[in-house]
């Protein structure tokens, strides 16, 4: 679970208009498996959650071929399939991925534990 304290700063980065927002299509997907299996009570179901992401100017990254090739060059520290994906993309990217998980953070590469 977060840190309580970890809240502000997401906030601060997301609520900065400077930033350019994104979310990844692997997010969604993996909301919409757990929910579809009934392995997630979700507060807010996936497709609504990707309406209110576009409806407040957070751009789609799709997974691509590039993605899926570049989760091979991965070091084996996190074997969570969406994860390595976001992990991936960031790297290809050259996009900063904020996370509270403390073993995405171990890559080296732009991802930044938020605290």
């Amino acid at each position: 679970m977060p840190h309580p304290n970890d809240y502000p700063r997401r906030r601060e980065a997301v609520e900065n208009s400077n930033n350019q927002l994104f979310f990844s299509a692997a997010s969604i997907w993996e909301l919409a498996i757990k929910q579809s299996t009934g392995r997630a009570r979700l507060e807010l179901p996936p497709e609504l959650l990707h309406r209110q992401l576009l409806d407040n100017s957070f751009e789609e990254v799709p997974v691509t071929a590039k993605h899926g090739l570049a989760v091979c060059r991965l070091e084996q520290i996190h074997k969570d399939p969406f994860d390595r994906v976001l992990i991936a993309q960031a790297m290809s990217e050259g996009m900063l991925l904020l996370t509270s998980n403390e073993t995405i953070a171990r890559y080296n590469g732009p991802i930044r534990l938020s605290r």
